[in-house]
């Protein structure tokens, strides 16, 4: 399967299965567009009537051309077959029960009333409720039991907002600490905060043990302030944007990143990018928020090609800025073309409900953070372990060739099938698909491809 596509000047190829990204004059490009379809005489035919006001563009030019996508081909960096699918049930059958990452929800509870939160305001359709350090403790204890022979484990401090619940996080980071080396276990910690609750402890305890933080922030004061209000409906903005700026500074720019979410009120969201920037924050990204059709805060179609274009506005930024010695880093666009993810992830995606779950205040366990309170998705608890295996088998056989939709799409094995929670909660199915997303997707892809060839023809160029 083949995807062309023209981006910021560049006409790119991309070989879907093999992975092979060629960036090509426009006459390949072209040729390549006919190649499958038409044979060599039809091509010339073609390609010589379109650019006959060209001395450059000869019948020589052109099967030389033809000869030159034949050796791609039998190279395997063209038109290669699909090879992956027949292996896909294999793959994550072979990852058995090892679990390898936790999501706990320490804080069933919040100091924000943001009005697109997906979480209920971090109730989760429940009670508000915080974990105690007894059940945080079972908690890692269960990861390492179930770990296997895995050495890296992450552990996310979720909410609500975790630091409402700050001293059993320490509590618990402690604790790990003084068992890990006993179990041969190296735990990798990250913080999501809201950072109202920021200060002196909370900066240096996470800079010394938070392996990643990531800050809430949606850009510009007056977007934040719409959605990420208090219970008083004033704005957090001001409140927050100093302590970020404090833990980053103290972080030394590294291991962070500005989350942002932008709605039906912001799809212009390249200038929260912006402001953010302004800001100096360097490590960002905005996501597209979730919520039901019907809010206030969803996207709508006559959003979407406003949305795509920011995309494409911001991959040409980030090239520019790089350019002038001033570059930043969008979650979305960091794509390792050479050496990614290995063909299991491409395949079986983030891996909820098997490698990773969540973990509620009271120690039942999910798929992951956007499936808590979906009952009939509970797994099972921290003390018994997964009982509910006929749902765990679900999410073990969901991949992305499980995926109707997904058959004949240039950027499966990017996303892997997409988000199981998002597929759900518009489709109804965990092998569904969220239209929307997979649109927003592609053309993050494009947008993220583009950018590491313009990097790659740079290097050339020197």
């Amino acid at each position: 399967m083949v995807h062309q596509y023209k981006l910021n000047g560049y006409n790119i190829v991309l070989d879907t299965f093999s992975g092979s990204i060629h960036a090509v004059d426009e006459v390949a490009y072209d040729i390549i567009e006919l190649f499958k379809n038409k044979s060599e005489s039809e091509i010339n035919d073609i390609i010589l009537k379109k650019y006959s006001g060209r001395a450059d563009v000869t019948e020589r030019d052109i099967y030389e051309c033809i000869d030159d996508i034949k050796s791609l081909e039998r190279a395997g960096k063209l038109f290669t077959p699909d090879t992956f699918g027949q292996a896909a049930d294999k793959y994550k059958s072979k990852s058995g029960n090892i679990i390898k990452a936790l999501c706990l929800h320490v804080a069933h509870t919040c100091n924000l009333n943001c009005g697109y939160c997906f979480a209920s305001q971090g109730k989760y359709k429940g009670e508000r409720a915080l974990m105690s350090f007894e059940t945080g403790k079972r908690a890692l204890d269960f990861l390492v039991e179930n770990s296997g022979n895995r050495k890296n484990l992450e552990v996310d401090f979720f909410g609500g907002e975790p630091l409402m619940n700050w001293d059993t996080v320490k509590k618990l980071v402690n604790y790990a600490r003084s068992i890990e080396k006993g179990v041969n276990k190296n735990f990798r910690f990250t913080l999501t905060t809201n950072g109202m609750l920021i200060d002196d402890d909370v900066i240096d305890f996470s800079n010394r043990e938070m392996h990643n933080v990531v800050l809430s922030l949606d850009g510009r004061k007056e977007i934040h302030d719409r959605s990420r209000v208090d219970y008083n409906g004033s704005g957090s903005w001001e409140r927050i944007v100093p302590k970020f700026q404090k833990l980053v500074k103290a972080r030394g720019g590294k291991n962070y990143y500005m989350r942002g979410t932008f709605t039906h009120a912001n799809p212009d969201f390249t200038n929260d990018i912006n402001a953010m920037l302004d800001l100096g924050f360097k490590q960002l990204s905005m996501e597209p928020v979730v919520c039901s059709p019907d809010d206030p805060a969803a996207l709508t179609q006559e959003d979407l090609p406003i949305v795509l274009e920011q995309y494409e506005i911001l991959a040409k930024d980030m090239l520019k800025r790089e350019k002038e010695g001033d570059g930043y880093t969008f979650y979305h666009y960091m794509i390792d073309l050479k050496s990614g993810p290995c063909i299991y992830k491409r395949i079986s995606g983030c891996g909820s409900g098997t490698e990773y779950m969540a973990v509620t205040p009271w120690g039942d366990l999910y798929p992951c953070h956007q499936f808590v309170g979906e009952e009939k998705f509970k797994l099972g608890n921290i003390w018994d372990g997964v009982t509910n295996s006929q749902v765990r088998e679900k999410f073990r056989s969901c991949n992305v060739y499980t995926r109707k939709e997904c058959g004949d799409c240039w950027a499966k094995l990017y996303c892997s099938g997409g988000c199981s929670a998002n597929a759900y909660h518009a489709s109804g199915s965990i092998n569904g698909i969220y239209k929307y997303g997979c649109e927003l997707f592609k053309k993050r892809m494009e947008c993220a491809i583009m950018i590491q060839t313009a990097r790659e023809l740079e290097k050339v160029e020197q």
